[in-house]
């Protein structure tokens, strides 16, 4: 009888998505019979807590970065980097005291750099192994790859969700530069994969169900809130119906804005399948884990950067260069323009497969 093995699970507190991409990893360790320990901190912590309740979790504390709700991101970014190398100091000595009181097997970091350890089996996933630069300090990119490989390289494996080639969704972030030997493509991560979405779809649901637009808003504040204050404002101002989830975890409220707008400030995973299926179109940040719920469920999306993130700002780019998703940026969105436009755009679906789940189930048991 095979051992049931502890593993680590330790998403970055940069918004959600890093900790909603984690879910299917989650899920089929509970499947094979293994037992997952989460570690995190904030809005991720929240919402592993309302996915998996039964599951043990330690608050980890984060990097807590903070985003200016004016002028540039990069050089608030670039400043915070003595505090965010800090972090990962901290980090990699308190996680050595987690894998030794809770006898840890295998531990997964989500971007969270500083989680490697010589005691143990170490996993890295990221979708970005080199970061967009703005382009009056665009000539550090090369030597920041470089820097990103000497971390993953203190891991035992780094896995990229993405496809190796092909129809790619993370472009040059994780294609232009060579990878390290101990890097593996491993598909896409969504939360959705295994949900059974026949009985949502639009054409088998009420006509009284179906909503215009679905919003989710993610990502640190101040500019989540001013992305909300947009599109409040406009989608009162139209006759569309909408959903709008707030992406505020740690609440659990609901209320009409008006006869034909719906706002929560959160929905659990089910609940979230229902309206993105329902919803003619997304509207969100192209923030990489969205990407991969949309891509997976193959759903028409418009995509608002946030201002000054160049990773999301490059992914937009790509996907409308691509003829995929439309993107506006922030301070320009129109509604009416931005749902114009966007009818011009094929959006794509990817089906994950079942590759991942051999994946999982392969490397646990060499573990």
């Amino acid at each position: 009888m095979k051992k049931s093995k502890n593993i680590l699970i330790c998403p970055l507190d940069w918004g959600i998505g890093h900790a909603t991409r984690c879910v299917p990893i989650i899920k089929e360790l509970v499947n094979i019979g293994h037992t997952p320990v989460i570690a995190a901190d904030g809005r991720p912590l929240a919402f592993l807590q309302m996915e998996f309740p039964d599951l043990k979790f330690i608050r980890f504390g984060g990097y807590q970065p903070n985003y200016p709700r004016h002028g540039s991101m990069a050089w608030k970014m670039l400043c915070s980097i003595p505090k965010i190398i800090k972090g990962i100091k901290r980090e990699h000595r308190e996680v050595k005291k987690i894998i030794r009181d809770h006898n840890i097997d295998i531990l997964i970091s989500d971007n969270r750099y500083g989680l490697w350890n010589k005691e143990t089996f170490t996993v890295f996933i990221t979708h970005q192994l080199m970061v967009k630069l703005p382009y009056f300090i665009k000539f550090f990119e090369p030597l920041l790859n470089q820097i990103i490989k000497k971390f993953i390289n203190k891991y035992d494996e780094c896995w990229i969700p993405d496809m190796q080639s092909g129809q790619t969704l993370s472009g040059d972030l994780s294609h232009k530069y060579p990878l390290t030997e101990n890097s593996y493509f491993i598909g896409p991560l969504s939360r959705f994969r295994d949900c059974e979405t026949k009985d949502y779809e639009i054409r088998d649901r009420e006509k009284s169900e179906i909503c215009d637009v679905c919003v989710i808003l993610s990502g640190p504040e101040p500019q989540r809130s001013k992305l909300e204050e947009i599109l409040f404002t406009q989608l009162k101002g139209s006759s569309l119906k909408a959903v709008v989830v707030q992406g505020i975890t740690e609440k659990n409220d609901s209320f009409d804005l008006n006869e034909r707008i719906k706002v929560f400030s959160h929905l659990p995973s089910s609940e979230m399948l229902k309206y993105f299926q329902s919803s003619r179109t997304i509207i969100c940040r192209p923030g990489y884990s969205s990407i991969m719920d949309i891509v997976t469920l193959g759903k028409k999306a418009i995509f608002i950067p946030t201002p000054g993130q160049t990773e999301q700002e490059y992914l937009a780019e790509y996907f409308m260069e691509n003829k995929m998703f439309y993107y506006s940026k922030q301070d320009e969105f129109s509604l009416g323009e931005a749902l114009r436009k966007s009818e011009s755009y094929s959006h794509v679906m990817i089906n994950p497969g079942k590759e991942f789940d051999i994946l999982i189930s392969q490397f646990v048991i060499s573990r």
